[in-house]
């Protein structure tokens, strides 16, 4: 692993040599009293996450007066491209906020920090082991999973209700074939003039992968499996492709999907839902907010767990994450306020900030969550069930979303080829790509 350092200014070096937790970093501080000030680059863009972010900032600054902590605001755009910059250039922020999908490229070059030995027992044993895996590279552990968010269905109680199908529940969720009946029966021709005016189900697939991969896991699938000698490959077989080949039969056969949803982004998908176009559209747990913003007075809705192929909702999940650059000289100091950004009130403020999950088992029972109201107790309930996705920890992963699987996936879903097509792109074409960065 290359590991890259910033040279510090002579004030930094002294102070350091002075204490172990006070002195001056790369990012400015006032040297003159060998203050420690911390840069944490936060992505957060909605404003009750922001200001959840700025007030706890405020708060750890009011009572560490030895360890400082500037604020400074990113953005999700074009943010992996951002930060390799920042880290080639040696102006890394000591605190990066981002999510596990990059820490496997940036912890192989050296990027970013090892945190294993700075993480407070309490804040280990508070976050689950599986989400602790979606930050984990080699025997490292490259950055906190902090909020996380599953795919959950956004349903009419209207429709639902007049179709008098049963209504499941995260204890008792509906299997992939009840899915499919349901959508059956929530398709319906209104004004009997032979075209379908309500369907069961809009699949928006303008980013078809990670949904297609991370509900793999719901039918005991993974797409991305490890072999004999430990090497990542692609495999994609009936377990693998199932969710896939039923939205094929959805759109294409039964259609009790549209086609013209496969264009979609989720947002595209909202105005005919509130229209009662589309009974069902599955979405990511933070679209609750949009669909609280935009329905129209009156509409009713509510939120269901994704269908199973057996026992438990399970899904693959990328949590966002907060890590330390390598070229940090204050790392623990870095780490001591992740883990105070950590603490389960904390957490739990910074979830509802961006209506994600925190990952803290404590925070999850928090009667805030447990109520019906905008589907949190579905969230909180389903997050038992949520796994790292299987994309993590894959180099090569990127180009292979990008020039195979994006294109094969609509393709298929346009019903341009057959499953048998789809299996040798994504496997045959997806395993040559990944080979090259396992040389």
């Amino acid at each position: 692993m290359r590991i890259r350092t910033k040279r510090l200014s002579t004030c930094a070096a002294t102070a350091l040599a002075l204490t172990l937790v006070a002195g001056c970093g790369g990012s400015g501080p006032d040297c003159s009293d060998g203050r420690i000030t911390l840069e944490f680059l936060s992505l957060a863009w909605q404003k009750e996450s922001v200001d959840a972010n700025k007030a706890l900032v405020e708060q750890w600054n009011a009572t560490h007066p030895d360890v400082q902590v500037r604020y400074v605001q990113g953005s999700w755009d074009n943010i992996h491209d951002q930060l390799l910059t920042s880290f080639e250039g040696g102006e890394a922020p000591d605190i990066i906020h981002d999510d596990a999908s990059d820490l496997t490229d940036f912890a192989n070059g050296g990027y970013l920090a090892d945190l294993s030995e700075y993480l407070p027992a309490s804040l280990r044993a508070d976050i689950p082991e599986a989400a602790w895996e979606t930050t984990a590279y080699g025997t490292g552990t490259y950055g906190v999973p902090f909020v996380q968010e599953p795919r959950v269905l956004i349903a009419s109680t209207k429709l639902l209700d007049q179709a008098g199908v049963r209504i499941p529940t995260a204890q008792r969720p509906w299997t992939w074939g009840e899915f499919e009946e349901v959508s059956k029966k929530l398709t319906r021709d209104r004004d009997n003039d032979g075209t379908t005016d309500q369907y069961g189900v809009a699949w928006s697939m303008k980013e078809p992968v990670a949904q297609s991969v991370n509900l793999s896991l719901s039918t005991g699938g993974k797409i991305f499996y490890k072999d004999a000698d430990g090497k990542n490959e692609i495999r994609y077989d009936d377990a693998d492709s199932s969710v896939a080949r039923l939205i094929d039969r959805q759109v294409n056969e039964d259609r009790t999907a549209p086609k013209n949803g496969l264009g979609m982004s989720g947002s595209d998908t909202l105005p005919g839902f509130f229209a009662g176009r589309y009974a069902m559209i599955p979405l990511n747990f933070s679209f609750r907010q949009q669909v609280r913003q935009q329905a129209p007075k009156g509409f009713d809705w509510t939120v269901l767990p994704m269908p199973t192929g057996a026992g438990e909702p399970t899904q693959g999940t990328i949590p966002q994450t907060l890590s330390v650059a390598e070229d940090s000289p204050h790392k623990r100091a870095a780490v001591d306020f992740i883990a105070f950004l950590n603490q389960p009130e904390h957490q739990l403020r910074l979830a509802r900030g961006d209506w994600l999950l925190p990952t803290s088992t404590q925070a999850l029972k928090d009667p805030s969550l447990d109520t019906d109201t905008y589907g949190w107790r579905t969230g909180a309930t389903i997050a038992a069930g949520l796994r790292p996705s299987p994309v993590l920890g894959v180099r090569g992963y990127a180009e292979w979303k990008d020039k195979i699987a994006t294109p094969a996936y609509q393709e298929y879903y346009n019903n341009a080829f057959g499953i048998a097509e789809l299996r040798e792109r994504l496997a045959d074409d997806g395993n040559r790509i990944l080979d090259r960065y396992q040389r």
